[in-house]
């Protein structure tokens, strides 16, 4: 069975982000809120977000708290945070594969991509 994990990097300090709070829905007639959870100290989640009979074929969205995250870090952003909540909308075709998902985030940018 497989599994589906995340980890954020702060690009503006060099360090894991954590304490930023994650939400996954599975896309589909419901919109449903699959699973919430924040970051441990490595930057990761303590378990997978999806694993074994939980992960199943579908469309999926990810969002990830950067402007709170920011804010408790008390990064200097002008008036507002730039970015609020990045938002990755994905597909997970088999549901016996891995999934990473990395996030690397600034206060003003960021950058995701399909790990392994």
């Amino acid at each position: 069975m497989g599994k589906l994990t995340t980890h954020i990097l702060d690009l503006s300090c060099g360090k894991p982000a954590a304490n930023v709070k994650i939400e996954l829905k599975r896309l589909g007639e419901d919109g449903d809120l699959v699973k919430e959870t924040f970051t441990n100290d490595d930057g990761r989640v303590d378990a997978p977000l999806l694993a074994g009979k939980e992960l199943v074929s579908g469309e999926y969205v990810m969002e990830f708290h950067a402007g709170d995250y920011f804010a408790s870090q008390k990064v200097s952003m002008a008036d507002q945070p730039f970015l609020t909540i990045v938002t990755v909308r994905f597909q997970l075709a088999d549901p016996d594969a891995d999934y990473h998902i990395p996030l690397l985030l600034s206060p003003f940018g960021y950058q995701v991509y399909k790990g392994s």
